[in-house]
This record gives structure tokens, sequence and C-alpha cells, in this order.
């Protein structure tokens, strides 16, 4: 069965059975993400309200193993941005000094240029724990 996609227009091919099966047909999964944010849910993050109770939501919910997120944005990266007074560049690396990925102090980040220069560094330190 030949049909368009609901959301760029793009001809696609399906079987019958799944042309049944549903209303709107799309052809990949950002045509349909894209056409379910547009027309069924528009304004869902306008407010920081919003915002601020689906990041609730979401909070505490691991094992604490991973870095914690500030409305979507990795914490360290957020703070690191305080404390250079810019956004990060594309690339720059956010390092935690103690190694303890929960440990955002702004004494405990330090920023690299790029991985190479994050790399190099450990590999300057590492050598110093092993001598």
């Amino acid at each position: 069965m030949k049909a368009k996609c609901d959301e760029c227009g793009k001809e696609i091919t399906m079987p019958l059975s799944r042309f049944k099966r549903s209303v709107n047909h799309f052809c990949c999964k950002p045509c349909h993400m894209r056409f379910m944010n547009r027309v069924l849910n528009p304004h869902r993050m306008d407010t920081m309200e919003a915002r601020a109770k689906s990041r609730n939501a979401q909070l505490n919910r691991g094992e604490g193993k991973t870095y914690q997120k500030y409305f979507g944005r990795h914490t360290h990266r957020v703070v690191a941005e305080q404390m250079l007074g810019r956004p990060l560049e594309k690339g720059e690396i956010v390092h935690h000094i103690d190694g303890n990925k929960r440990n955002n102090d702004p004494s405990n980040l330090m920023v690299f240029k790029n991985q190479s220069e994050h790399a190099r560094w450990h590999a300057s330190h590492r050598k110093e724990v092993i001598t």
C-alpha cells in the first residue's frame, strides 16, 4: 500500500495491515516525534513550572553512578560554564579532579580544551601515582 508521510509528505510503502491499523502514517521515527510534539502537545514544556515538574519526576531514579543532570544538561558542565562566565565550546571537556562524578563543586572541576589535553593530563598524573 502506498501512502504519504503525514509530517514530511514523503511517499512510503507499507503493508495493508499496518496501513489499516493507524490513522497517521510516518516515514521515520523523527517525523513521528515531530508530529507528536507539534500536533498533540505543542506547549508541553513552555513554562519553567512544567519543566521543573518533569525534572522532579525523573530525579533520584538511578543508582547514583552517573552524572547528575540539571534540566537535561550535565550539572558539571553547567557549573563549569558559571565558573568560566561563558558557554563551553564544542569539544571542551570538564574533568572531576577527585574522580567523583557527583561532586560538582567548582574547586573539583577542571576544563580542558579538548579530549587530547584531558588524556595527556591523565597520562602525566598516572605516572606520578605509580612512582
